[in-house]
């Protein structure tokens, strides 16, 4: 069964970079039927897809955070890495990386990892 598990800094300055780990086990990134991807759940709000990186290396954003976000990947450490930059308090969320097969829901989640944005 696949694990995920996010990790990263608790902690961001403002206008600094958010970067973000996703290792998994028991599946490998690269397996085509899959997108690995990234979410976010700000305090009170609704989770929020932030993009996707598919098992080829194809990479998809959300249009609203597109300008800000790069998502890439460590085949050999079977690890999606999410950079965020230019973070404001706005950018403060849970943060999760999840699995979904390709035009599917998101059936396997990390358990999240708080971030805060705060000087």
């Amino acid at each position: 069964q696949v694990q995920l598990q996010e990790s990263g800094p608790g902690l961001v300055k403002p206008s600094q970079t958010l970067s973000l780990t996703c290792t998994v086990s028991g599946g490998s990134i690269t397996t085509n039927i899959y997108h690995w991807s990234w979410i976010r759940q700000p305090p009170g709000k609704e989770l929020e897809w932030i993009g996707s990186i598919g098992g080829s290396g194809s990479t998809y954003y959300s249009p609203s955070l597109k300008s800000r976000t790069s998502i890439s990947r460590d085949t050999s450490e079977n690890q999606f890495t999410l950079q965020l930059s230019s973070v404001t308090p706005e950018d403060a969320a849970v943060y999760y990386c999840a699995r979904r097969v390709v035009g599917g829901p998101f059936g396997d989640w990390g358990q999240g990892t708080q971030v805060t944005v705060s000087s």
